[in-house]
């Protein structure tokens, strides 16, 4: 690995090699949907709450301060009002994405979906980039299609996990698969960091953290969460209790504590 990924991953990971991201990313894809409206405020409050990084588009990341959170530039895009939300085209270059401050980039990929051929091509193409200019690469790898019948199921996950890391992505942002021993064997099988996803709004902050919780016994490397956290009541609250879980070694009684829930 160059030294330029091994600098900027520093501001990803802390020295327990773990992340808390918070991806906010959701803008092109639904427009300004609740907790995303005044992107700046919730930023600052995400910041706040202590997360590793957060992860936006070219053009929120312009017009906002990051203050000292790491900075990853998503450069795949597609919206829920075109002909398929699952096939997602490259909006940014690796180079612009740096121009902005970036210290990594992401992009995403639903393998199983009608465009994953050229999905997987785009990837190729930009893991080669990411090496060239010393950019840490994260990849969103889902399981999505129309032959799909579950996202989380563990076979799937563990192969979308370990394609991304054949085709050089440093970290690997997926589903979690409902239990300890089948995280294992997705982290087991991925020879980069996984992370996990946080999925749809859940009904209860409970559900969010235990996931969370089980995922780092695991192996998993951190999380990912977007929905979850900042439209939360209180984003700044749920953001300081995923970091006890993932970088304090809270339990999920004493990450309820911080929220002020049980």
């Amino acid at each position: 690995m160059s030294i330029g990924k091994i600098k900027r991953l520093k501001r990803i990971f802390r020295e327990d090699g773990r992340t808390v991201v918070i991806p906010m990313d959701h803008g092109v894809t639904g427009g300004p949907i609740a907790g995303l409206v005044d992107m700046q405020d919730t930023v600052t409050k995400i910041q706040k709450g202590g997360a590793d990084a957060v992860v936006l588009h070219k053009g929120i990341a312009m017009n906002v301060n990051t203050h000292n959170l790491g900075l990853i530039v998503h450069l795949s895009a597609s919206t829920k009002l075109g002909p398929d939300i699952h096939s997602k085209v490259r909006v940014c270059s690796v180079e612009e994405a740096l121009r902005i401050g970036a210290d990594a980039v992401s992009i995403h990929v639903n393998v199983g979906s009608e465009d994953e051929p050229e999905m997987l091509e785009k990837m190729g193409g930009i893991a080669d980039e990411c090496d060239v200019h010393g950019v840490p690469l994260l990849a969103m790898m889902y399981p999505r299609g129309p032959e799909i019948k579950n996202e989380n199921a563990p076979d799937l996950v563990a192969h979308v996990a370990r394609l991304g890391a054949e085709l050089g992505a440093d970290i690997i942002k997926t589903n979690y698969t409902g239990s300890v021993e089948t995280f294992k064997d997705v982290v087991r099988g991925c020879p980069v960091p996984v992370i996990i996803a946080g999925g749809p709004k859940v009904e209860t902050t409970k559900q969010v953290l235990e996931m969370v919780s089980d995922s780092i016994k695991a192996g998993g490397k951190g999380v990912s969460i977007g929905r979850n956290v900042f439209q939360h009541a209180d984003p700044t609250a749920m953001t300081k209790a995923l970091v006890a879980i993932v970088h304090e070694k809270a339990s999920v009684k004493e990450a309820l504590n911080i929220l002020g829930e049980s």
